[in-house]
């Protein structure tokens, strides 16, 4: 399968074209994204699987594990084929109870960046997400000394382009004022439409947005309607919800994850799904 063939075809981030639909790596670390996964070999061979269905954007931080995605790429996929993009995100670290405790200072960034660099085996960063607010969602507050950190990092040459993650709206506004953003990563999914504007004003800008947890994360979400227009189609919740997302703006690009070669192959299917006018307005009513 070709990048083009991929639902959705392709998005530009800064000058790095991506498949719109993507892979999110957290889901390779073990329990509760902390330790090694329980079938090494079947992680490897899920990466291995994405690059071979034509998938060019991989997601990842130094923090899942900690450091257990980023080597289980590595191991897989190094040296990485010319248009496989590998996207990674600072401003949190991992304690020893699974929490995820900020680490936004200047120094912290500093050291992030560097180990997702050592990890990864990459002498530059495709693309770094800024990750702020914390486990419960976006903080309002000035994202403007961390970003400049970053925003240093991209002069040193370490880091090629900047994106934002767990953000609000105004963090994004204020974000810009500093430097180009090419991305935001925010919780998105059919029950969780807080960004609805957000996304509409980021497809007129031109910039991406990546929804995670499209089907609710640790705590899936329920819905009768989900599961109705799921039937009607013989397809599963979770491939009916990325078709949705890929309909709802062109602008949106997704990054589900799993730990099954199986499960890649079926969320790709899903997601390329035929959602007709009533199946969009059934599911359109989720979350109103």
């Amino acid at each position: 399968m070709a990048p083009t063939t991929l639902p959705g075809g392709t998005w530009t981030l800064g000058d790095l074209t991506v498949t719109r639909f993507g892979y999110g790596a957290m889901q390779l670390a073990g329990q509760w994204v902390m330790g090694p996964p329980a079938d090494h070999e079947g992680a490897l061979a899920v990466l291995r699987e994405a690059v071979a269905l034509g998938i060019t954007h991989i997601d990842t931080s130094a923090a899942y594990g900690p450091y257990v995605t980023n080597r289980l790429i590595r191991e897989a996929l190094h040296p990485y084929p010319e248009p496989l993009h590998v996207v990674t995100k600072v401003g949190a670290d991992r304690d020893e109870q699974g929490g995820w405790p900020t680490a936004r200072d200047p120094r912290s960034l500093r050291r992030q960046v560097r180990e997702n660099l050592e990890t990864l085996g990459l002498e530059r960063l495709d693309l770094v997400n800024l990750r702020l607010g914390d486990a419960t969602g976006p903080q309002p507050g000035s994202l403007a000394e961390p970003l400049e950190t970053l925003v240093a990092l991209q002069r040193e040459g370490l880091i090629r382009h900047l994106g934002l993650s767990n953000v609000t709206p105004e963090q994004v506004a204020e974000a810009q004022t500093i430097t180009p953003i090419v991305c935001v990563q925010n919780q998105y999914n059919l029950a969780h439409r807080g960004d609805d504007d957000l996304i509409d004003e980021l497809a007129r800008q031109g910039v991406a947005y990546v929804p995670y947890f499209p089907l609710g994360g640790f705590t899936p979400l329920q819905s009768s309607a989900l599961s109705a227009v799921a039937a009607r189609l013989g397809a599963t919740p979770m491939g009916v919800a990325l078709a949705w997302l890929l309909r709802r703006s062109p602008n949106i690009l997704l990054i589900p994850g799993t730990k099954s070669v199986a499960h890649l192959r079926e969320n790709v299917a899903g997601a390329g799904l035929a959602l007709s006018g009533e199946d969009l307005a059934e599911l359109d009513r989720i979350g109103r």
